[in-house]
């Protein structure tokens, strides 16, 4: 999958759904605006059909290619009701942006998160928000993967839903230059400590690469050690899987180590330059792990996908 299930054993961090972070997407839309989505919650209502209250949901933004965040947008949700939950949204600047905290200035607050089909959408200032219940646009032939390519022609998330967590704003609130970097990641409080539990930017990176007993460490990690940490396992990979050699491998990991998603605003998106709703990020990966000799798995983008803001697809029902 994309980033589904990526705690160990191929279960959801601690075992809550709530908690694990399925994709992140990273474009831009007409006006000169910077559209950023969090995708969580895989196979949503099954399991928690809400986001955890005693989480934070982050977007980081790396805005002068240190590979730490210079800007970020922190959600913290309510205790939800059986029908109720609200979310305020925190953006943070500096040094307050690199703690996993949700610090800084809140920029919507108490706005409620929407469960039904029809989506709420929330203004403030210069930015467009989203929080709820929506159709998962990872599309993808997970049984021909795992049946070693032998495609069947189904996709996987054609009718699955997740709880996306959507920003718009002008390319100016995340700096002066044309390319950003972007990463997501889910905390949660426990016994008066934060634990980052999941993070994640590039697709489908931690199932293909990470060893069970290192996904872990790898949720609870910094971009900016990835090189150092991962270049040595993840080119094992690459040779193991596609036949590379070591410096071919290397070359290849640059793309996607440290994982952060760079997304050049001067540029049309597509992947790997931001990530569109519609990239097939699938034949992408499969294509690097391979060296080409899979291409493709053959299946395309959803069609339900909206095309103004908050852009996701209306989650299917029944």
């Amino acid at each position: 999958m994309s980033h589904h299930l990526s705690g160990p054993d191929l279960r959801s961090p601690m075992d809550d759904a709530r908690l694990d972070l399925t994709d992140l997407f990273a474009f831009t839309v007409p006006g000169e605006r910077t559209v950023l989505i969090m995708n969580v919650n895989p196979i949503a209502p099954t399991g928690a059909a809400a986001f955890h209250p005693d989480a934070v949901y982050r977007v980081n933004v790396d805005t002068d290619g240190d590979h730490r965040a210079d800007v970020a947008f922190s959600c913290v949700f309510s205790p939800p009701t059986e029908t109720e939950q609200t979310v305020t949204v925190y953006r943070a600047t500096g040094e307050q942006a690199r703690a996993h905290e949700a610090a800084g200035e809140p920029i919507l607050t108490d706005v409620p998160v929407s469960f039904g089909t029809e989506p709420a959408v929330a203004e403030s200032g210069p930015y467009l928000f989203f929080a709820g219940f929506r159709s998962d646009p990872f599309f993808a032939d997970l049984d021909g993967i795992v049946n070693k390519f032998q495609w069947t022609g189904v996709d996987w998330g054609a009718d699955k839903n997740v709880f996306g967590i959507v920003l718009e704003m002008p390319h100016a609130e995340l700096g002066t230059a044309p390319e950003i970097g972007v990463w997501a990641r889910v905390s949660l409080w426990q016994d008066g400590q934060l634990t980052s539990v999941d993070r994640g930017a590039h697709p489908s990176l931690t199932a293909y690469f990470n060893a069970e007993d290192v996904k872990e460490a790898y949720n609870a990690g910094e971009p900016a050690d990835d090189w150092d940490t991962y270049r040595e396992p993840w080119t094992a990979v690459l040779q193991h899987f596609g036949g590379y050699d070591r410096q071919a491998a290397e070359q290849a990991l640059r793309t996607v180590l440290p994982d952060i998603l760079r997304l050049d605003r001067g540029k049309p998106a597509a992947y790997p330059n931001g990530r569109t709703l519609t990239d097939d990020v699938t034949s992408a990966r499969l294509a690097m792990l391979t060296a080409g000799k899979v291409p493709t798995d053959h299946i395309g983008p959803h069609t339900d996908l909206l095309p103004g803001f908050p852009y996701l697809g209306t989650p299917h029902t029944g």
